[in-house]
């Protein structure tokens, strides 16, 4: 299966959402947050330094909750801004 290419804007989106979990995480460590979340502590790396910018619904949604963000947060602060 090929993979499109990421938009400049996917790319930018992937970085807040990589931003603002690495700042709800603070000082609780990767490995806590991504085992409560029910992950991995390579994959919470990929997304929180945007090697992973568009992770599934499903893993974001177990990253929030384990962190005590609502999603339509995460939706509000990682949306495309536009003009």
């Amino acid at each position: 299966m090929v993979r499109t290419p990421l938009t400049p804007e996917e790319r930018e989106r992937g970085e807040r959402l990589g931003a603002l979990l690495r700042e709800a995480r603070g000082a609780r460590s990767m490995v806590e947050v991504a085992a409560s979340a029910g992950l991995s502590a390579e994959t919470l790396r990929k997304i929180e330094t945007g090697r992973a910018p568009t992770p599934a619904f499903f893993t974001v949604a177990a990253v929030a909750e384990a962190l005590g963000l609502s999603l339509d947060d995460v939706m509000r602060r990682c949306a495309l801004v536009t003009a």
